[in-house]
């Protein structure tokens, strides 16, 4: 018989005694164990020691192999598994330190906040895995079965660039639809699906109420894609600002009666401010799930007559960003009146999208870096200014003015300065409105108009001007108000920050102090940048290595592109209606 001694639980010793007997019997390997008090008395010693002893079997070349495996595992300190050194484990693992649970450290912390900051900003990785993966997958499960015969089609409410819209209603007497919008989709027919259904998932308060779509085919004629909408009213925003009463034809639609209340700019103002809010709701609902619209003007805004709110129609040309749904690198689809000056909503060199989780996961940073959403506040800021200047309502007048405004590098203020002398009484009341309250709506209209897209407003931060303090025509419902609240609250004010930090300066002292005085800050502000120094040959050699590096990139890109193109079928289409 063996025995180990220690010095109480927890000591960092163990002897080992060999057994006198007859046969030298295995230590520990497949035998039970026992403990029982060392014989020393207690006052010779400050812990009760514990004996283990291992109780004897069979011998042979076998034990001595089990023996030194034994003895090797304990010379490196390293314990056996329970099941065959149960003694052992007891003793070492009663002397480890217990954790009470999960250790919080800070940059634990850190890291976990960045990651899940990350995962929600726009336009969203978890959200968007749970839409693509969860979401649509269901509700293509429960989607119901059109066909065309099922509805009556009535007269043609409108053709755009991307279809016919007809009023239509169920053909079944027993269906409890009302009045539709059915549109035959002439182009882009499967995109404007997957855009509506992404929308009346994430954002449908946004958009027009959709339905559903289907593919429609005959024998006769090459399949057609049909989308269906809720009829909510068949005035746009470009129908009601070719009428003289605009904007006062709005508040009556708004406010459901005329209103006996003198005409001026006040009021006016008070009209054209509802329904910028109202679309820059609808668009920052649509970029904040990733989705481009890329083709805002009047004619694709129509007024909800239930909800009495303006709503984006016609998603036809719009890129959804979070996966990548209808972006081609080098193709833009707009209307050259209301476009942005860059035509692109992303960087050219921005290779096509990936499969949808590669893509999911990068949205973040490609946003980030090219900032899309901008593209859409140009074509917002330009209905802002056809609603303030009759003149610019008509097709020429837009025309016209994009034309001087491109001769002034696309500054507004340029332009005013340009135009403002020899205005006539409408430009004159047009500036008088933008002028009211010390010229917040003009200070709003030239950071939505502006030639860089990074230099312009989004839409959350627009939301946050001091151009929409007043309340409009309808008050804000609960939900508006806390979200407005909420952006105002995490919308940083630079201009601010800025005017503290300027003005910390001035009371700072003088110079030799480390501060500046008013006079100095001045003068500053007078100094004007330096011109450019005469390219070296050095930086000429360095432009073109440049260039050649760009040319290749590009090369790569569109090799990589076209490859891409062909062996790669359209992974979202099985989300997309098809024949029965």
């Amino acid at each position: 018989m063996a025995t180990v001694a220690t010095s109480g639980i927890g000591a960092g010793l163990t002897k080992l005694q060999a057994n006198k007997g007859k046969h030298n019997k295995s230590l520990f390997l497949g035998h039970g164990f026992r403990i029982k008090p060392s014989s020393l008395p207690c006052s010779s010693r400050k812990k009760p020691p514990f004996q283990v002893f291992a109780l004897g079997g069979g011998g042979g070349a076998s034990e001595w192999v089990l023996d030194s495996i034994h003895n090797l595992f304990v010379g490196v300190g390293v314990g056996l598994p329970c099941t065959v050194m149960e003694c052992g484990d007891l003793i070492y693992r009663s002397t480890l330190p217990k954790s009470n649970g999960l250790t919080l450290t800070v940059p634990g912390a850190v890291l976990a906040l960045s990651a899940l900051s990350y995962l929600w900003a726009t336009p969203g990785v978890a959200p968007g895995f749970f839409d693509m993966f969860v979401l649509a997958f269901v509700e293509r499960l429960f989607r119901p079965t059109y066909r065309k015969d099922d509805f009556v089609v009535g007269k043609k409410l409108g053709e755009g660039s991307f279809g016919v819209v007809y009023r239509a209603t169920p053909s079944k007497p027993s269906s409890k639809e009302g009045d539709l919008v059915l549109k035959k989709a002439t182009e882009y027919g499967a995109v404007e699906i997957w855009m509506n259904e992404r929308v009346r998932r994430a954002c449908a308060s946004s958009c027009a109420d959709f339905l559903y779509g289907f593919l429609e085919s005959s024998s006769k004629k090459a399949p057609e894609y049909w989308l269906i909408w809720r009829f909510e009213g068949d005035a746009t925003l470009a129908d009601l600002l070719q009428s003289r009463e605009f904007p006062y034809n709005v508040e009556t639609l708004i406010l459901g009666e005329v209103q006996d209340l003198p005409k001026g700019v006040e009021r006016e103002n008070r009209i054209i401010q509802t329904i910028m809010r109202q679309l820059l709701f609808a668009l920052d609902g649509l970029h904040s799930t990733g989705i481009v619209h890329r083709d805002i003007k009047p004619q694709n805004i129509i007024f909800s007559e239930g909800s009495r709110t303006f709503k984006i129609i016609d998603l036809g040309a719009a890129a959804d960003l979070r996966v990548g749904i209808n972006y081609i690198p080098k193709e833009f689809l707009l209307d050259p009146r209301y476009a942005a000056p860059e035509q692109y909503i992303m960087s050219t060199q921005t290779p096509s999208a990936p499969s949808a989780p590669v893509a999911t996961a990068l949205s973040p940073v490609l946003w980030q870096l090219n900032l899309p959403d901008r593209f859409d506040i140009y074509s917002a800021g330009l209905i802002f200014l056809q609603m303030a200047f009759p003149g610019l309502r008509t097709d020429n007048g837009l025309i016209q003015f994009n034309r001087q405004l491109k001769r002034c590098d696309y500054d507004l203020v340029t332009w005013r300065k340009s135009v403002e002398p020899r205005c006539g009484p409408e430009l004159r009341r047009g500036f008088d409105l933008l002028d009211l309250d010390g010229g917040i709506g003009w200070e709003l209209l030239t950071s939505m108009v502006r030639y860089k897209a990074r230099q312009r407003l989004s839409a959350k931060a627009a939301l946050t001007h001091p151009f929409f303090d007043r309340e409009g025509l309808l008050a804000l419902s609960f939900m508006q108000n806390l979200r407005l609240q909420l952006l105002r609250a995490t919308q940083q004010d630079y201009g601010e920050a800025a005017k503290w930090v300027t003005e910390l300066m001035a009371k700072s002292g003088t110079e030799k102090d480390g501060g500046f005085t008013e006079a100095q800050l001045l003068e500053l502000k007078e100094i004007e940048p330096k011109k450019k120094k005469k390219a070296n040959a050095q930086r000429n050699a360095l432009a073109s290595a440049l260039k050649l590096q760009r040319k290749i990139i590009k090369t790569l890109n569109e090799s990589m592109d076209e490859l891409s193109r062909r062996r790669k079928s359209i992974w979202w289409s099985r989300w997309i209606p098809r024949e029965e």
